[in-house]
Protein backbone atom coordinates (compact mmCIF):
# COMPACT_ATOMS: atom_id res chain seq x y z
CA UNK A 1 0.00 0.00 0.00
CA UNK A 2 1.15 3.21 -0.99
CA UNK A 3 1.99 5.72 2.07
CA UNK A 4 0.54 9.61 1.39
CA UNK A 5 2.17 12.75 3.45
CA UNK A 6 0.74 16.09 3.22
CA UNK A 7 2.48 19.26 2.70
CA UNK A 8 1.76 23.33 2.21
CA UNK A 9 -0.70 23.98 5.21
CA UNK A 10 2.06 26.32 6.31
CA UNK A 11 3.50 29.06 4.31
CA UNK A 12 5.04 29.27 0.62
CA UNK A 13 8.42 29.13 1.43
CA UNK A 14 8.24 26.13 4.03
CA UNK A 15 7.21 24.03 1.26
CA UNK A 16 10.82 22.64 -0.23
CA UNK A 17 12.32 21.78 3.44
CA UNK A 18 8.23 19.96 3.72
CA UNK A 19 8.96 17.80 0.95
CA UNK A 20 12.62 16.75 1.61
CA UNK A 21 11.45 15.65 4.63
CA UNK A 22 8.73 13.83 3.50
CA UNK A 23 10.53 12.10 1.07
CA UNK A 24 13.52 11.32 3.71
CA UNK A 25 10.42 9.99 6.09
CA UNK A 26 9.97 7.21 2.79
CA UNK A 27 6.32 8.55 1.61
CA UNK A 28 5.71 7.18 -1.68
CA UNK A 29 2.89 10.83 -2.64
CA UNK A 30 2.84 13.96 -1.51
CA UNK A 31 -0.32 15.67 -1.27
CA UNK A 32 -1.32 18.94 -1.11
CA UNK A 33 -4.79 20.41 -0.16
CA UNK A 34 -6.60 23.74 -0.52
CA UNK A 35 -8.13 25.61 2.29
CA UNK A 36 -6.79 28.88 3.28
CA UNK A 37 -4.02 29.16 0.56
CA UNK A 38 -4.32 28.25 -3.05
CA UNK A 39 -3.16 25.03 -4.32
CA UNK A 40 -1.34 25.42 -7.78
CA UNK A 41 1.79 27.12 -6.66
CA UNK A 42 2.44 24.78 -3.52
CA UNK A 43 2.03 21.80 -5.77
CA UNK A 44 4.56 23.34 -8.16
CA UNK A 45 7.14 24.33 -5.55
CA UNK A 46 6.62 20.93 -4.38
CA UNK A 47 7.10 19.14 -7.85
CA UNK A 48 10.40 21.24 -8.37
CA UNK A 49 11.94 20.34 -4.88
CA UNK A 50 10.99 16.93 -5.20
CA UNK A 51 13.10 14.08 -6.73
CA UNK A 52 11.28 10.76 -6.06
CA UNK A 53 8.02 10.74 -4.94
CA UNK A 54 4.01 11.71 -6.43
CA UNK A 55 3.10 15.29 -6.90
CA UNK A 56 -0.74 15.69 -6.43
CA UNK A 57 -3.16 17.33 -5.09
CA UNK A 58 -6.05 16.28 -2.46
CA UNK A 59 -7.66 18.74 -3.44
CA UNK A 60 -7.22 21.51 -5.91
CA UNK A 61 -11.01 22.82 -6.57
CA UNK A 62 -11.81 22.09 -9.96
CA UNK A 63 -14.89 24.57 -11.61
CA UNK A 64 -13.09 27.97 -10.35
CA UNK A 65 -10.38 27.18 -13.33
CA UNK A 66 -10.70 25.96 -16.92
CA UNK A 67 -9.98 22.46 -17.47
CA UNK A 68 -7.19 23.61 -20.42
CA UNK A 69 -5.10 25.74 -17.63
CA UNK A 70 -5.55 22.52 -15.37
CA UNK A 71 -4.33 20.51 -18.06
CA UNK A 72 -1.89 22.98 -19.29
CA UNK A 73 -0.15 23.11 -16.01
CA UNK A 74 -0.15 19.00 -15.20
CA UNK A 75 1.58 18.96 -18.68
CA UNK A 76 4.85 21.04 -17.79
CA UNK A 77 4.94 19.52 -14.15
CA UNK A 78 4.83 15.99 -16.02
CA UNK A 79 7.49 16.92 -17.91
CA UNK A 80 9.47 18.87 -15.60
CA UNK A 81 9.49 15.61 -13.06
CA UNK A 82 9.63 12.84 -15.49
CA UNK A 83 6.06 11.77 -15.19
CA UNK A 84 5.61 11.64 -11.15
CA UNK A 85 2.80 14.59 -11.41
CA UNK A 86 -0.99 13.16 -10.16
CA UNK A 87 -3.95 16.16 -9.75
CA UNK A 88 -6.80 15.38 -7.41
CA UNK A 89 -9.90 17.23 -8.43
CA UNK A 90 -13.03 17.99 -5.95
CA UNK A 91 -16.17 19.99 -7.14
CA UNK A 92 -16.69 21.59 -3.79
CA UNK A 93 -20.25 22.38 -2.76
CA UNK A 94 -22.67 24.67 -3.97
CA UNK A 95 -22.44 27.65 -1.54
CA UNK A 96 -18.19 28.08 -1.93
CA UNK A 97 -18.89 28.11 -5.87
CA UNK A 98 -21.39 30.21 -6.01
CA UNK A 99 -20.81 32.69 -3.01
CA UNK A 100 -17.09 32.06 -2.34
CA UNK A 101 -15.39 31.20 -5.78
CA UNK A 102 -17.69 33.50 -7.86
CA UNK A 103 -18.26 30.32 -10.45
CA UNK A 104 -21.67 30.59 -11.72
CA UNK A 105 -24.72 29.24 -11.50
CA UNK A 106 -24.50 25.40 -10.12
CA UNK A 107 -25.49 22.86 -12.23
CA UNK A 108 -24.98 19.25 -12.56
CA UNK A 109 -21.68 18.88 -10.98
CA UNK A 110 -21.25 15.35 -11.45
CA UNK A 111 -21.99 15.51 -15.13
CA UNK A 112 -19.52 18.85 -15.12
CA UNK A 113 -17.11 16.89 -13.75
CA UNK A 114 -16.79 14.04 -15.81
CA UNK A 115 -17.07 16.97 -18.74
CA UNK A 116 -13.83 18.22 -17.13
CA UNK A 117 -11.80 15.52 -17.30
CA UNK A 118 -12.72 14.41 -20.07
CA UNK A 119 -11.65 17.33 -22.22
CA UNK A 120 -8.39 17.73 -20.14
CA UNK A 121 -7.51 14.56 -21.62
CA UNK A 122 -8.52 15.73 -25.41
CA UNK A 123 -6.21 18.49 -24.43
CA UNK A 124 -3.11 16.30 -23.50
CA UNK A 125 -3.87 14.17 -26.48
CA UNK A 126 -3.61 17.54 -28.82
CA UNK A 127 -0.15 18.53 -27.33
CA UNK A 128 1.60 15.05 -27.34
CA UNK A 129 0.05 14.16 -31.35
CA UNK A 130 0.02 17.78 -32.65
CA UNK A 131 -2.77 17.74 -33.72
CA UNK A 132 -6.10 18.79 -32.33
CA UNK A 133 -8.31 16.16 -30.33
CA UNK A 134 -11.57 18.62 -30.12
CA UNK A 135 -13.98 18.04 -27.06
CA UNK A 136 -17.35 19.00 -27.43
CA UNK A 137 -19.48 18.13 -24.22
CA UNK A 138 -22.42 19.89 -22.36
CA UNK A 139 -20.47 21.73 -19.96
CA UNK A 140 -17.27 22.91 -21.41
CA UNK A 141 -15.63 22.56 -25.30
CA UNK A 142 -12.17 22.44 -26.73
CA UNK A 143 -12.21 23.27 -30.72
CA UNK A 144 -8.97 25.52 -30.82
CA UNK A 145 -5.86 25.36 -30.01
CA UNK A 146 -3.10 27.04 -33.01
CA UNK A 147 0.13 25.40 -32.69
CA UNK A 148 1.62 28.85 -31.11
CA UNK A 149 -0.08 27.45 -27.81
CA UNK A 150 0.83 23.90 -28.15
CA UNK A 151 3.61 23.12 -26.21
CA UNK A 152 4.50 20.10 -27.71
CA UNK A 153 4.83 16.33 -26.30
CA UNK A 154 6.74 15.25 -23.35
CA UNK A 155 8.02 11.94 -22.74
CA UNK A 156 5.85 10.99 -19.72
CA UNK A 157 2.54 9.39 -19.53
CA UNK A 158 -0.28 11.70 -19.30
CA UNK A 159 -0.48 12.47 -15.63
CA UNK A 160 -2.91 10.59 -13.36
CA UNK A 161 -6.32 12.07 -12.52
CA UNK A 162 -7.78 11.50 -9.17
CA UNK A 163 -11.83 12.36 -8.32
CA UNK A 164 -13.07 13.73 -4.41
CA UNK A 165 -16.45 12.27 -4.34
CA UNK A 166 -18.59 11.40 -1.68
CA UNK A 167 -22.39 11.01 -3.06
CA UNK A 168 -22.87 8.34 -5.57
CA UNK A 169 -22.96 10.67 -8.79
CA UNK A 170 -19.84 11.76 -8.48
CA UNK A 171 -18.43 8.29 -7.35
CA UNK A 172 -20.02 6.98 -10.67
CA UNK A 173 -18.38 9.46 -12.82
CA UNK A 174 -14.66 8.39 -10.82
CA UNK A 175 -15.78 4.70 -12.28
CA UNK A 176 -16.07 5.99 -15.41
CA UNK A 177 -13.07 8.70 -15.91
CA UNK A 178 -10.78 8.47 -13.75
CA UNK A 179 -7.53 7.09 -12.79
CA UNK A 180 -7.98 7.18 -9.01
CA UNK A 181 -10.87 7.50 -6.24
CA UNK A 182 -10.34 10.09 -3.28
CA UNK A 183 -13.19 9.19 -0.96
CA UNK A 184 -13.55 12.69 1.45
CA UNK A 185 -11.89 12.86 4.87
CA UNK A 186 -15.56 12.71 5.95
CA UNK A 187 -16.36 9.08 5.45
CA UNK A 188 -16.20 6.38 7.01
CA UNK A 189 -15.44 2.23 6.44
CA UNK A 190 -19.38 1.55 6.13
CA UNK A 191 -19.88 3.79 3.92
CA UNK A 192 -17.31 2.92 1.70
CA UNK A 193 -17.83 -0.72 1.60
CA UNK A 194 -21.74 -0.38 1.37
CA UNK A 195 -22.21 2.90 -1.16
CA UNK A 196 -18.76 4.03 -2.71
CA UNK A 197 -16.99 0.79 -3.82
CA UNK A 198 -20.58 -0.66 -5.19
CA UNK A 199 -21.13 2.93 -7.01
CA UNK A 200 -17.50 2.98 -8.24
CA UNK A 201 -17.78 -0.39 -9.88
CA UNK A 202 -21.25 0.84 -11.38
CA UNK A 203 -19.57 3.82 -13.05
CA UNK A 204 -16.46 0.96 -14.02
CA UNK A 205 -19.11 -1.25 -15.48
CA UNK A 206 -20.82 1.26 -17.77
CA UNK A 207 -17.42 2.78 -19.00
CA UNK A 208 -16.53 -1.17 -20.11
CA UNK A 209 -13.80 -0.40 -17.46
CA UNK A 210 -12.29 -3.08 -14.85
CA UNK A 211 -12.62 -1.76 -11.14
CA UNK A 212 -8.92 -2.70 -10.07
CA UNK A 213 -7.70 -0.29 -12.72
CA UNK A 214 -8.93 2.43 -10.59
CA UNK A 215 -6.58 3.34 -8.05
CA UNK A 216 -8.32 3.71 -4.52
CA UNK A 217 -7.52 6.33 -1.40
CA UNK A 218 -8.57 4.87 2.11
CA UNK A 219 -9.86 7.90 2.87
CA UNK A 220 -11.68 9.10 6.62
CA UNK A 221 -9.59 10.36 9.09
CA UNK A 222 -7.00 9.49 11.44
CA UNK A 223 -5.69 9.40 15.08
CA UNK A 224 -2.40 8.60 16.09
CA UNK A 225 -0.93 8.66 19.22
CA UNK A 226 2.47 6.65 20.46
CA UNK A 227 -0.01 5.37 23.60
CA UNK A 228 -3.16 4.71 24.05
CA UNK A 229 -3.84 6.84 26.94
CA UNK A 230 -3.10 9.71 24.05
CA UNK A 231 -5.38 8.27 21.47
CA UNK A 232 -8.67 9.84 23.23
CA UNK A 233 -7.38 13.61 22.94
CA UNK A 234 -6.62 13.03 19.70
CA UNK A 235 -10.10 12.12 18.95
CA UNK A 236 -11.45 14.79 20.84
CA UNK A 237 -9.69 17.29 18.57
CA UNK A 238 -11.31 15.48 15.97
CA UNK A 239 -14.74 15.69 16.66
CA UNK A 240 -14.42 19.64 15.22
CA UNK A 241 -13.48 18.46 12.06
CA UNK A 242 -16.54 15.67 12.15
CA UNK A 243 -19.28 18.57 13.36
CA UNK A 244 -17.65 21.03 10.82
CA UNK A 245 -18.27 18.84 7.94
CA UNK A 246 -21.05 16.98 9.12
CA UNK A 247 -23.34 20.90 9.00
CA UNK A 248 -23.07 20.51 5.19
CA UNK A 249 -25.93 19.16 3.74
CA UNK A 250 -24.09 17.60 0.81
CA UNK A 251 -22.65 15.15 3.24
CA UNK A 252 -25.69 13.78 5.15
CA UNK A 253 -25.78 11.06 3.22
CA UNK A 254 -22.47 9.04 5.41
CA UNK A 255 -24.40 9.95 8.53
CA UNK A 256 -27.77 8.34 7.25
CA UNK A 257 -25.80 5.13 6.64
CA UNK A 258 -25.25 5.23 10.64
CA UNK A 259 -28.30 6.22 11.15
CA UNK A 260 -27.44 9.52 12.53
CA UNK A 261 -29.74 12.02 10.54
CA UNK A 262 -30.80 13.60 13.47
CA UNK A 263 -27.09 14.52 14.08
CA UNK A 264 -26.69 15.72 11.12
CA UNK A 265 -29.76 18.01 11.01
CA UNK A 266 -28.81 19.56 14.71
CA UNK A 267 -25.01 20.15 13.14
CA UNK A 268 -26.80 21.95 10.14
CA UNK A 269 -28.93 24.03 12.22
CA UNK A 270 -26.03 25.09 14.96
CA UNK A 271 -24.08 26.29 11.46
CA UNK A 272 -26.46 28.48 10.09
CA UNK A 273 -27.28 30.14 14.02
CA UNK A 274 -23.81 30.49 13.82
CA UNK A 275 -23.41 28.34 16.81
CA UNK A 276 -19.79 26.91 15.83
CA UNK A 277 -18.32 26.93 19.32
CA UNK A 278 -20.75 24.87 20.64
CA UNK A 279 -20.82 21.92 17.69
CA UNK A 280 -17.64 19.45 18.23
CA UNK A 281 -20.06 19.22 21.82
CA UNK A 282 -22.33 17.58 19.76
CA UNK A 283 -20.40 14.98 17.96
CA UNK A 284 -19.94 11.69 20.94
CA UNK A 285 -16.56 10.02 20.58
CA UNK A 286 -18.47 6.62 19.59
CA UNK A 287 -19.46 8.84 15.96
CA UNK A 288 -15.99 10.49 15.83
CA UNK A 289 -14.46 6.18 16.12
CA UNK A 290 -16.79 5.69 13.22
CA UNK A 291 -14.39 8.42 11.10
CA UNK A 292 -11.08 7.97 12.56
CA UNK A 293 -8.73 4.90 11.93
CA UNK A 294 -7.15 4.94 15.66
CA UNK A 295 -3.92 3.26 16.79
CA UNK A 296 -0.66 3.70 18.25
CA UNK A 297 2.56 3.99 15.92
CA UNK A 298 3.00 0.24 17.07
CA UNK A 299 -0.67 -0.77 16.01
CA UNK A 300 -1.87 1.15 13.04
CA UNK A 301 -0.95 -1.23 10.55
CA UNK A 302 -2.79 -3.55 11.96
CA UNK A 303 -5.94 -1.15 12.26
CA UNK A 304 -5.46 0.12 8.72
CA UNK A 305 -5.43 -3.66 7.17
CA UNK A 306 -8.13 -4.69 9.14
CA UNK A 307 -10.44 -1.79 8.16
CA UNK A 308 -9.02 -0.65 5.00
CA UNK A 309 -7.69 -3.35 2.78
CA UNK A 310 -9.54 -2.18 0.08
CA UNK A 311 -7.42 0.77 -0.45
CA UNK A 312 -4.37 1.23 -2.15
CA UNK A 313 -3.08 4.09 -0.43
CA UNK A 314 -3.45 5.53 2.69
CA UNK A 315 -2.64 9.38 4.01
CA UNK A 316 -0.69 9.26 7.52
CA UNK A 317 0.01 12.78 8.65
CA UNK A 318 4.17 13.58 9.37
CA UNK A 319 4.40 14.55 13.28
CA UNK A 320 6.32 18.37 13.46
CA UNK A 321 8.41 16.13 16.07
CA UNK A 322 11.86 15.12 14.70
CA UNK A 323 11.91 12.93 17.56
CA UNK A 324 9.30 10.90 16.83
CA UNK A 325 10.53 10.60 12.82
CA UNK A 326 12.48 7.15 13.55
CA UNK A 327 9.05 5.50 14.52
CA UNK A 328 7.45 7.28 11.77
CA UNK A 329 9.68 5.98 9.14
CA UNK A 330 9.41 2.41 10.42
CA UNK A 331 4.88 2.92 10.59
CA UNK A 332 5.26 3.82 7.21
CA UNK A 333 7.40 1.16 6.14
CA UNK A 334 5.36 -1.35 7.73
CA UNK A 335 1.81 0.48 6.19
CA UNK A 336 3.70 0.06 2.53
CA UNK A 337 4.18 -3.72 2.91
CA UNK A 338 0.49 -4.65 3.58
Amino acid sequence: MKVVGRYGDGLLEAVPVEVNRLESLGYDVLTTGELKYEATTRWTLAAHASTRAEIGMSVMIAFPRSPFVTAQMAWELQRMTGGRISIGLGSQVKGHNERRFSTGEWVAPAARMEDYVLMMRSVWKTFQTGRLSPFVGEHYQFTLCPPAFNPGPIDAPFPKIFLAAVNPAMTRVAGRVADGLLPHSFTTEKYVRDVTLPNLTLGAETADRDVSEIEIAAGGMMALAETESELEQELLKLRERVAFYGSTRTYQRVFEVHGEEELGRKLHEMSVTNRWSEMADAVSLAVVRDFAMTGTYETMPDEIERRQAFADRVSIDASIDPAKDDKLKNLISRVQKI
